[in-house]
């Protein structure tokens, strides 16, 4: 059954250009490692929260925004052996600061799809 991780981050607003390059660029890679999906999202509505919010959650300091993104695999065994590929690489530098990076692994309970 298929997997999926699911990656929440802040990103310098004004460094949109080259974290579509980024997205670009690590897409065509998690494909290569058996990905079937990768998806990566800027946010547009995404509200700052009073209790919880996605900003709070990844410390979104002033000028950053909120980006998300998710990548399916076919089980998550191709997924475990996908990121031990991964690990063994030089991934480059991250555009953004990967302490704040929120990430993590889902079995899929239930899909609908029109």
């Amino acid at each position: 059954m298929a997997y999926f991780d699911l990656f929440v981050a802040p990103i310098a607003a004004d460094k949109k250009d080259s974290y579509a390059t980024f997205c670009s660029e690590m897409q065509g890679y998690f494909l290569t490692l058996g990905a079937t999906e990768v998806v990566d999202g800027w946010a547009s509505d995404v509200p700052d929260g009073t209790l919880t919010s996605l900003p709070m959650a990844v410390k979104c300091e002033d000028g950053e925004v909120v980006t998300a993104g998710w990548i399916v695999w076919p089980d998550k065994a191709t997924r475990d052996a996908g990121w031990a590929q991964m690990s063994q690489t030089d991934g480059g530098e991250m555009p953004f600061d990967g302490k704040r990076l929120i990430f993590g692994g889902f079995d899929v309970i239930r899909k609908t799809t029109a």
